[in-house]
């Protein structure tokens, strides 16, 4: 070996493997004699600490590098370096480079075939004891670099003093530093082939600076003790598909704000404290939150994600959002985490040319690119990608116990020209524009995911027709547990803006969705994205006076509550808020305060909650014809539709009737399943949730003569712009 050259290396900030040069080395046997250096480019002095001994290191190059030579060296050789610095002060630590690597070849070997799915306890940044020194290890994966450095608080943002060492083929480098420990910021510098220096954050950071600071931050994720056992082993016994899943969609920065200083965010022990209780008063059985990973601009909601396994910082760290995790099952709520694989920013920190090469995203940017967002998409195709995305999922459902991931933008990865025009994509293998690699990810995702964690949810957020998102893998789908009615929204929302007196003219918008209804699982969505840019929120998107406004979002709910699927509303729609949803202010809760047809609102969604879970004939089929049939849809004059639902004991039933014009309708006919008395359980239109108080106190008797789809039926009053609900009594 050429020591010079490879102390110039070090020297020069460029260096693979500085243990080549530094640490120590035995340069004879007979008799012992061994060399130790190292280099302190910040250093005016370095003494070398052991057995009671301090003896001053020979500065060899005026760059910083000092050496010792040892003659009385023998097994167990304990040592620290003492530097004296030009300022003159003086700092004592254990010297980084005496450590064997700790990466093992079967680490290696998972990780670069796509299978190492707890990797986040290889990589990234781990506070441990090494032969009893406490300190930090780092990796990280930049195959293509020449150099990579841990820089720091701890050594002045200098990419000389902590370069690490490369573990060949594997493309991960490593470095122990010790007494490095939680709450020290960090980043990686990295020089590339061409010379060209990126400072990266960790794309394996547990947390990380508040932005506009971007460095990631050593935190131990370890010390939280949950006490949840009771929910998980619950939820390891218990498929979600015919339980009942009333989820609240949530932004939790703009949720609610800090009245005293709307400009800052509430905590995750804040939010625990607020949104816990509202979320089970008001009944919804889980919550949805919009991303938590950590991002750089607020305004993209977390979808543009800079820290696949680090929970924000804006609201605390990660043992608060533990907590929060813990209090949420505790009181009986699951957590579903809003998760964007898709795509990521290209900030300069990010994952974008993370070693000077595309090696997160594709080379060509008709591949790499994505020209809707100004982001770049991912190279499923990777192994090492592919990996670091199933272990961001499982990540999250290990050490945060998630009960579910609603997948962001699945169409946009299926699809090769998704958001493209001629020109700008290129075509599969085969000539197709189907993205085969990310197909092939995702299957791995919820293979992997659903094996490991039984009673998981995986939410696909997928708006185009393709085959079988929510069937198994083995039987040729994507095998996630469950996917959005997107459909169903666009329809809805259309058909509830056209004036009633034109409502028989869309009145297919209200069948269309028995068609497909069972072809997925499904989950029904009013979710944030109907409410921004433009779109309105809900309620500004009903025409007539205030009265009919309010009657529809009423007729909009009890439609959707009663309607086969699980249900999914966004935050701000449960008190009617007039205004967009914005990510930067809080939620309009004055409403509540000073107009009763909010509160009226508010009240009618709680009371659906209630009505859905005490019915299984709401959930326990939703996902088959059996759960529902036809009692009319007929009557298009009228638009009023009529429906039964059914639990698993076909006896255990509701009627449901649906009137979408301002019409009040006397000794209306409704189709029964069954010849037995009926009594109504609901109305939308009871003077409780603001309505007119149009509704059926006596039970009704069915008339054995056919009618619509049943073989029997009753009389009933039928409320303007309402929805009835019968329930038989045997």
């Amino acid at each position: 070996m050429d020591v010079i050259h490879e102390i110039n290396r070090v020297i020069n900030s460029d260096q693979h493997d500085p243990f080549t040069v530094l640490g120590f080395h035995i340069i004879s046997h007979d008799p012992m004699r061994v060399i130790f250096r190292t280099f302190q480019p910040h250093a005016q002095s370095v003494r070398m600490l052991f057995r009671d001994q301090a003896r001053h290191m020979y500065k060899m190059r005026e760059e910083g590098l000092f050496e010792i030579e040892i003659s009385d060296y023998s097994e167990p050789f304990d040592y620290s370096y003492e530097v004296t610095y030009f300022d003159h002060t003086v700092n004592t630590f254990k010297d980084p480079y005496r450590f064997l690597p700790q990466f093992s070849d079967f680490d290696s070997h998972l990780f670069n075939n796509g299978n190492h799915y707890q990797i986040y306890n290889k990589l990234g940044a781990h506070p441990t004891t090494i032969d009893a020194i406490s300190g930090t290890i780092f990796r990280v994966w930049a195959p293509s670099a020449r150099r990579v450095s841990v820089i720091g608080d701890f050594n002045y943002w200098d990419s000389r003093v902590h370069q690490m060492r490369s573990l060949g083929s594997s493309g991960i480098w490593e470095l122990f530093i010790p007494g490095i420990s939680q709450g020290q910021a960090y980043k990686y510098e990295i020089r590339s082939q061409d010379m060209r220096l990126y400072e990266k954050a960790d794309p394996y950071q547990f947390f990380a600076e508040l932005r506009p600071k971007s460095a990631s931050i050593v935190w131990d994720i370890h010390t939280y003790e949950w006490r949840d056992q009771a929910w998980m082993e619950r939820r390891m016994h218990s498929a979600p598909y015919d339980r009942p899943l009333s989820i609240y969609e949530v932004h939790l920065g703009s949720w609610r704000r800090d009245p005293a200083d709307p400009d800052r965010f509430l905590s995750f022990r804040e939010l625990g404290d607020l949104l816990i209780p509202y979320i089970k008063e008001m009944g919804f059985t889980h919550l949805e939150i919009m991303p938590i990973m950590e991002h750089p601009f607020d305004e993209s909601w977390g979808y543009q994600i800079t820290g696949y396994f680090a929970v924000t910082s804006r609201y605390g760290t990660p043992q608060d959002f533990m907590d929060f995790i813990d209090r949420c099952h505790e009181n009986g709520i699951g957590i579903i985490l809003d998760w964007a694989p898709s795509h990521f920013p290209t900030d300069g920190h990010a994952l974008g040319r993370f070693d000077g090469t595309a090696l997160y995203e594709h080379e060509d940017p008709r591949q790499g690119s994505h020209p809707e967002w100004g982001t770049l998409i991912f190279n499923f195709g990777r192994k090492e990608v592919s990996n670091f995305l199933i272990a961001s999922a499982m990540f999250w459902m290990d050490k945060f116990h998630i009960d579910g991931l609603r997948v962001d933008a699945v169409a946009s990865m299926l699809y090769l020209d998704y958001a493209k025009n001629d020109g700008e994509w290129v075509p599969n293998r085969y000539g197709g524009k189907e993205n085969i690699e990310a197909i092939e990810f995702i299957r791995h995702l919820n293979c992997i995911t659903h094996a490991n964690y039984p009673g998981i949810m995986m939410i696909a957020e997928e708006s185009t027709s393709f085959y079988g998102v929510s069937r198994s893998a083995d039987l040729g789908g994507l095998g996630f547990g469950f996917k959005w009615n997107m459909g169903w929204m666009n329809d809805m929302l259309l058909f509830f803006s056209r004036d009633p007196l034109f409502r028989k003219y869309q009145h297919n918008s209200l069948t269309f969705s028995m068609l497909y209804a069972f072809s997925e699982n499904f989950i029904l969505p009013l979710s944030h994205d109907e409410v921004v840019h433009g779109k309105k929120s809900l309620i500004d998107k009903m025409p007539g006076d205030p009265w009919q406004k309010f009657a529809n979002l009423r007729l909009l709910f009890a439609f959707m509550w009663t309607h086969p699927g699980k249900k999914l509303l966004f935050m701000g729609a449960e008190i009617a808020q007039f205004s967009e949803w914005y990510c930067k202010v809080s939620l309009d809760w004055h409403l509540l305060e000073h107009n009763a047809a909010n509160r009226q609102i508010q009240h009618l969604v709680k009371a659906l909650n209630r009505l859905y879970l005490a019915n299984p004939a709401l959930w326990e089929v939703d996902f088959s014809h059996a759960g529902f049939r036809w009692m009319d849809f007929k009557d298009v004059d009228n638009s009023i539709v009529a429906y039964a639902r059914f639990a698993k004991d076909p006896k255990n039933h509701l009627v449901c009737l649906l009137n979408f014009t301002p019409q009040v309708h006397k000794d209306y006919k409704i189709g029964v399943p069954e010849q037995v008395k009926y009594r109504e359980i609901f109305s939308s239109d009871y003077t409780e949730f603001g309505g007119t108080n149009v509704y059926n106190p006596e039970p009704l008797y069915p008339i054995h003569e056919p009618f619509g789809e049943a073989s029997q039926h009753v009389l009933a009053s039928i409320p303007p712009l309402g929805v009835i609900i019968l329930k038989p009594e045997y």
